[in-house]
């Protein structure tokens, strides 16, 4: 069972391997077949392999963003994150997001999915 430390403690190493791209960072959030979902109409990401791929391939540049989040809900292995993301470089854009993760008993992330709207 997920309770909020475990969803606090998994989205803090989500910003870790976010400021890092570190390989080793992005791939320690992951289940061996876990599915990521950069969008909820989209195909995710399959495996920790094909996250790792996804991720540095669209990668953020250290330093040229900042995250702030709450969770609002935990349930059972489900977790759901809200956060705002504001992006520094031209052009300066903040983004609202939605995060919905379900963890295994390890902490690792076996289904995530970003639900994100532009700010106008």
């Amino acid at each position: 069972m997920t309770d909020r430390d475990a969803i606090s403690s998994w989205v803090e190493g989500y910003i870790r391997a976010w400021n890092s791209n570190d390989p080793a960072d992005i791939g320690r959030l992951f289940a061996e077949n876990a599915l990521y979902y950069t969008s909820p109409f989209e195909e995710p990401w399959r495996g920790r392999d094909n996250i790792l791929a996804g991720w540095l391939e669209r990668k953020d540049e250290p330093g040229t963003w900042e995250f702030d989040y709450d969770i609002l809900a935990v349930e059972n292995d489900i977790g759901v994150i809200r956060g705002l993301t504001h992006y520094k470089e031209a052009p300066p854009r903040t983004y609202s997001n939605i995060w919905v993760t379900q963890l295994n008993e390890t902490g690792e992330c076996v289904e995530f999915t970003e639900f994100w709207m532009k700010k106008k």
